[in-house]
């Protein structure tokens, strides 16, 4: 997937009948489960979560593949309308202090099946999927052991009172946009009591880019405080304790730009907020969720292509997502190893014997000047990221413009190629 840049079976075979026969028989094999390609996402995030603060960020993405009224190809409803598909609830570990991309954590892949007749808001939280939210954040804490620290971040879908309750640990932190009104014990909600506080503190901060919005720098007003939730009147789940105590951090653009939508954060944390400092650093936090809205993006229409699959089963396009979600988070890797100085070590995204071909092939992609060497630490993601990037058509000049995610996808395919006639070589 890597290399090609597509999840087509045919496509990655290149024309070799054997090889795309051996793809069909993985993603037929019953013994290839969703729960066993999602518990291999982690081997390496194991290792790189040692000793730091990791942010295990979660979302869910709806994967729409086309069906027709006679064939839905065993797919479940999806979105809103004749939509249907699969879903992927997946968990990303970023470094709290560099925001580097450590991989995949945990998560769920699923399609559903008839809908529960049964109210929302009269369900007990094991019966609802919004579990995925607790559930993952229970992997993290297996996964991320070795962490120093880990804040599970969640976008406003995850701002639900059992997460809260749940969820915190000793060294587990939780962070959340505000998506309900919360009752408070002193009584009134949560956004009345933000909004009571004057601003303390402004800032500008960069805003990427997104399907919907250019990057501009936005200047913001922040405010903060301390509050303790009371437990839903008439949630189902009884076991749930009376209140949470919580800090809350208020960021607001007062000022957009004509035509542009205000940036309006209402973030809701365990960590300790005693100061803008403090607040300004839940906000840098929060901003790294961005980092799996790029692993969305790389699976689907700006990456990997996966709602272009043909697979008939509904099985075997799960199974093909769980695979494509780690293809996914290695292109992000690799994105960002380009930069440095992170040294993660290049075994996390190649084989041994691949590790061997970089090796001859940085000796060959080096000019003699200091400008045109590769300026990474031998057998580093940052050094192997830097030959890939030079296969896929990059002048190697820091100067120039950095290499994407299409420039690595290209690197990979023609990598792919030299790893192929290494392996011939070598026989």
């Amino acid at each position: 997937m890597l290399c090609a840049r597509n999840i087509c079976l045919r496509q990655m075979a290149k024309g070799q009948w054997a090889a795309q026969m051996a793809f069909w028989r993985f993603v037929k094999n019953s013994r290839v489960t969703v729960d066993r390609l999602i518990e291999g996402w982690s081997d390496q995030t194991r290792v790189a979560a040692a000793g730091r603060h990791v942010l295990a960020i979660q979302d869910t993405s709806e994967i729409k593949f086309s069906t027709s009224e006679d064939d839905r190809r065993g797919l479940g409803k999806i979105k809103k309308g004749n939509a249907y598909g699969v879903l992927l609830h997946a968990m990303l570990a970023v470094d709290g202090d560099t925001g580097n991309c450590l991989g995949l954590v945990g998560g769920q892949v699923w399609t559903r099946g008839e809908k529960n007749e049964t109210p929302h808001a009269q369900r007990r939280l094991a019966d609802k999927e919004s579990l995925r939210w607790v559930t993952t954040a229970e992997q993290a804490v297996e996964v991320l052991a070795q962490a120093r620290t880990i804040t599970v971040i969640n976008d406003r879908e995850g701002d639900f009172y059992a997460h809260w309750a749940h969820t915190p640990a000793d060294n587990v932190e939780l962070l959340s946009r505000v998506m309900h009104d919360h009752r408070l014990m002193e009584g009134g909600t949560l956004r009345k009591a933000a909004a009571g506080l004057p601003f303390c503190a402004k800032a500008v901060i960069e805003l990427p880019k997104r399907i919907d919005r250019h990057a501009r720098k936005a200047h913001l007003s922040l405010r903060f405080g301390a509050v303790v939730l009371k437990r839903p009147e008439h949630t189902p789940d009884k076991d749930l304790p009376e209140s949470v105590p919580l800090n809350f951090v208020e960021v607001v653009e007062l000022h957009p730009p004509r035509g542009a939508e205000p940036v309006r954060w209402l973030l809701l944390t365990t960590h300790k907020v005693a100061s803008a400092a403090d607040a300004w650093q839940i906000v840098a936090w929060y901003k790294l969720r961005w980092t799996i809205e790029q692993l969305f993006r790389s699976m689907k229409s700006q990456g990997l292509q996966i709602e272009d699959s043909q697979l008939r089963s509904a099985d075997r396009l799960k199974k093909l997502v769980a695979i494509a979600a780690k293809a996914a988070a290695i292109v992000i890797q690799l994105v960002q190893a380009r930069n440095g100085p992170e040294t993660l070590p290049a075994c996390f995204a190649f084989s041994a014997e691949e590790i061997e071909v970089i090796e001859a092939l940085n000796k060959s992609l080096q000019g003699k000047t200091l400008l045109q060497k590769n300026p990474h630490s031998p057998n580093t993601l940052a050094w192997a990221a830097w030959v890939i990037a030079k296969l896929g058509g990059w002048s190697g000049y820091a100067s120039h413009r950095p290499p994407g995610p299409i420039t690595f996808h290209n690197g990979l395919a023609q990598f792919h190629t030299l790893v192929g006639a290494w392996a011939i070589a070598h026989v």
